[in-house]
């Protein structure tokens, strides 16, 4: 079994207003990913992701794209220890 992993992101660029949440959330739970995605009030994008590692660095490289309106300039990782929940979400703005 690959280790576990727990990051948290901040995506800067064109990420806002181009689906950029439900992308995350649609390609997080393809890869078996728990966490979740929130837009910030700065214009980035913020989200939790939580699995295997390699499906960690697989959600990483997708972000770098997004879908396909986004234009990534930035993605900032951190290590997250807080608990991130059963499943992949959404959460509001902050």
């Amino acid at each position: 079994m690959n280790p576990m992993k727990t990051l948290r992101t901040i995506i800067s660029g064109r990420v806002q207003g181009v689906g950029y949440r439900a992308w995350t959330i649609a390609k997080a739970q393809s890869l078996g990913i728990k966490g979740w995605v929130r837009n910030l009030s700065d214009g980035n994008v913020e989200a939790v992701f939580s699995g295997e590692e390699s499906a960690v660095a697989a959600m990483l490289e997708a972000c770098k794209e997004g879908p396909p309106a986004a234009r990534v300039m930035k993605i900032e990782t951190f290590l997250w220890n807080e608990p991130v929940g059963d499943d992949f979400r959404s959460r509001p703005t902050l």
